[in-house]
């Protein structure tokens, strides 16, 4: 149970991102958050920004994690699968997500 566990994670913590992520642009968008002016950019610019790094961390920290020999896979196949899956995960993070934190924006604003 642990095994697909290990081979799981990565990706439901994409998907968790994912959906998180385009939640925090829907959020953004009806609070006006692009009119939000901060330093280099807008509120709404720098909270997708933040997400986005902090998913690339969190997928950062599980590959890191399954390649330890603490919370890696005790059998070479489970093993080798959820570095797969950790690898997958933070591809699709970087890139499913890099539109929605670098260009999206509300439309007419």
């Amino acid at each position: 149970m642990r095994d697909l566990l290990r081979i799981l994670l990565p990706l439901l913590l994409w998907l968790a991102a994912f959906s998180a992520i385009y939640g925090l642009h829907g959020i953004g968008c009806a609070l006006r958050w692009p009119e939000v002016a901060l330093p280099g950019a807008s509120l709404f610019r720098w909270a997708l920004i933040t997400a986005w790094l902090a998913a690339i961390l969190a997928q950062l920290v599980v590959l890191a994690a399954l390649g330890s020999r603490r919370f890696g896979a005790p059998t070479p196949f489970a093993r080798w699968t959820s570095l797969a899956t950790a690898w997958a995960g933070l591809v699709a993070t970087l890139w499913t997500l890099h539109p929605v934190a670098l260009l999206a924006n509300c439309g007419a604003w």
